[in-house]
């Protein structure tokens, strides 16, 4: 691929001053020119798309973020390209699909190369002060040198620390760097703070797994959490075999949502997982107004993949179901008044926050990118947009099984690679959006099924020959 480390960047007063002329010229004005606007990333891991109240959940409590999608955009068709946690943040770091940036597991890290590409070194180099929060998650080395500012940790860390010798929530933490990393920041540069959570993920093996703040133990009590949709066991009776017992969404299922009781208080301890972001969110936003920075800020909140919480009988996530593979998209951009408050239905990709940060950060997104950058769709435009994109989730573990697939508008095909006889799926998402009925197993689909096996091998022929040093098209 293409490396950028060899191009000398503009000091951090050059490029201000650059974009100072631009919007002179622009304008025509000779009073002071606009900033470079700020740019916070908010990354929570494991959160599923429907789990805020903007998103339309009755029950979770999540005013803040919800006040994100009143000031901005919220997209409606947010997904991963894989969802795992691993693999979907090498995407976000470098705006590629998982076959290209090649990272498919947890001990692989990001290239010099790569890195340089990314997001967090091409505005680095372009001037802004950049800073790391929380779960890195990509590899076991930490880049605590390609940032300015680096409270990151490898693996999934633990919930609770002991901070002046009193135990703290991981989640109440990462909101205290949040606000040293801007007491360190100065009108002078412009700043891109990356916050990546740990909540709402489980801590894996340790019971009762969502540990929330015991601050919010009363949130949530005093509802009732309906049932999970496709849970009914005849649902989970009626999967493949390899997709049951011994299927790792299966085992987790037992533990976290076996039986009544343990469904209700693992789902009441993944919202509050949940909340407890929010209420981080509100104290950063509040730090940001007092220094009178909100209205040049540019907040984008995601997810790192989906969740199953017992639908088809599972939990965890990996599966090219919806519920795995959506997640929540908010991008807040203060100066876009006039989309303040309205949704996007086009479909958005973790490989589009990359290039999304980069045009928001006055930069050509580098030609490694092959996501597409968001800022047309916040502006309010219309433009041509993607009706299709690739799923592939590679990772190798001996109870979770690899998938490769095409997600369209209409029809949704996945493809279980190392089955024998391979197992496929085919939903048409128009008359069955909840994936009930697998249309690859009825027998009278056959032109639809045969057009998206197609479409399966065009893109996997299309990645697998990209030269990396093109810019990328989706093949049509």
């Amino acid at each position: 691929m293409t490396s950028t480390q060899d191009t000398q960047a503009p000091s951090r007063r050059d490029f201000i001053r650059g974009l100072s002329a631009a919007a002179l010229a622009t304008t025509g004005c000779s009073t002071a020119p606009e900033r470079p606007p700020n740019i916070l990333f908010l990354l929570t891991d494991d959160q599923r798309a429907d789990t805020l109240g903007c998103a339309g959940n009755p029950i979770i409590r999540t005013p803040n973020i919800d006040r994100l999608a009143e000031q901005g955009v919220l997209f409606d068709n947010s997904f991963v390209t894989t969802s795992i946690c691993a693999v979907s943040r090498a995407s976000f770091f470098t705006g590629q699909y998982a076959r290209t940036h090649g990272i498919h597991g947890f001990g692989v890290s990001l290239t010099a190369e790569q890195h340089a590409a990314s997001y967090p070194a091409q505005v680095r180099a372009a001037g802004y002060r950049t800073g790391f929060i929380g779960k890195y998650g990509v590899g076991r080395e930490l880049p605590e040198e390609q940032f300015d500012y680096f409270k990151g940790f490898a693996g999934q860390g633990r919930y609770f620390n002991e901070v002046d010798g009193r135990q703290v929530h991981l989640t109440e933490m990462m909101g205290g760097q949040a606000l040293e990393f801007l007491g360190g920041c100065t009108v002078e540069a412009p700043f891109c703070l990356s916050i990546s959570f740990k909540s709402p993920h489980v801590q894996d093996l340790e019971a009762p797994y969502f540990l929330n703040d015991p601050a919010y133990d009363s949130l949530y009590a005093d509802v009732t959490i309906p049932p999970a949709a496709k849970s009914d066991p005849e649902v989970h009776a009626a999967l493949p075999a390899f997709l049951q017992g011994d299927y790792e969404g299966r085992i987790r299922w037992e533990r976290r949502f076996g039986t009544e009781e343990r469904y209700q208080e693992s789902v009441k301890r993944y919202y509050r997982l949940i909340s407890g972001v929010d209420a981080q969110v509100g104290r950063i936003m509040d730090a940001l107004r007092e220094r009178g920075w909100d209205d040049n800020t540019i907040v984008i909140y995601t997810g790192d993949n989906g969740l199953f919480l017992g639908e088809w009988g599972w939990a965890g996530k990996w599966l090219m179901h919806e519920e795995s593979i959506r997640t929540p998209l908010i991008i807040r951009d203060p100066r876009r008044p006039e989309t303040h408050g309205t949704r996007r239905s086009q479909q958005a990709l973790n490989i589009d926050i990359a290039p999304t940060i980069a045009e928001m950060a006055g930069l050509k997104p580098p030609v490694e990118m092959q996501g597409r950058s968001l800022v047309p769709l916040v502006e309010g435009q219309s433009p041509d947009w993607r009706t299709e994109w690739f799923y592939e989730h590679l990772f190798k573990h001996k109870t979770i099984p690899k998938t490769e697939g095409v997600r369209g508008e209409r029809w949704k095909y996945t493809r279980y690679i190392e089955t024998d006889p391979m197992f496929e799926e085919l939903y048409d998402l128009e008359g069955d959006p909840r994936e009930q009925v697998n249309l690859a197993e009825a027998g009278d689909v056959s032109d639809p099924l045969a057009a998206m096996r197609e479409r399966w091998r065009v893109w996997k022929d299309r990645l697998e020959s990209w030269d990396g040093q093109t810019a990328w098209t989706d093949p049509a």
